[in-house]
């Protein structure tokens, strides 16, 4: 009886511990940014956290030949700055959904700026749902959990 009682104590804590940790999933950290369109994988974002707001970074790029690439068609402060280090996300403001929002996201490669949200993949919190919005129109990227080992 003793025994089956600390194999149900053993369980429920381990159980609790599971649930825990896939629960403690969040959008910060390195994400492998995938593009929607020809499913090309482009480049490791860091999305962090910076004076209470949602940032990204590019920490680097996977496409071969654009390591030194540059923001070519971005104007103002980002006109003709490396895409490495750029800041692509600025103070995204978390809402009641569990979604990240805001109106300051940069696509370097088309030199564009964007309204638009970011939230976990409901069954799957490895991946990241990010979307533009351009007026009434928008596109949405599935980026992709890196995995520290």
């Amino acid at each position: 009886m003793k025994g089956i009682k600390m194999f149900h104590k053993c369980f429920f804590v381990l159980t609790v511990l599971a649930f825990q940790n896939m629960w403690s999933q969040s959008v910060f950290g390195k994400w492998k940014t995938v593009d929607d369109r020809s499913g090309a994988t482009k480049a490791i974002v860091e999305i962090y956290r910076e004076n209470g707001l949602l940032q990204a970074r590019i920490i680097d790029i996977l496409e071969k030949g654009k390591k030194n690439a540059l923001c070519t068609k971005c104007k103002g402060k980002f006109k003709n700055q490396p895409v490495l280090g750029m800041k692509i996300f600025q103070n995204l403001v978390k809402n009641d959904k569990d979604e990240y929002k805001g109106s300051d996201m940069l696509d370097p490669e088309h030199g564009m700026t964007f309204r638009g949200k970011l939230w976990l993949h409901p069954e799957d919190m490895d991946k990241l749902m990010v979307r533009g919005y351009l007026a009434f129109l928008y596109r949405t990227q599935t980026w992709h959990r890196v995995k520290e080992e």
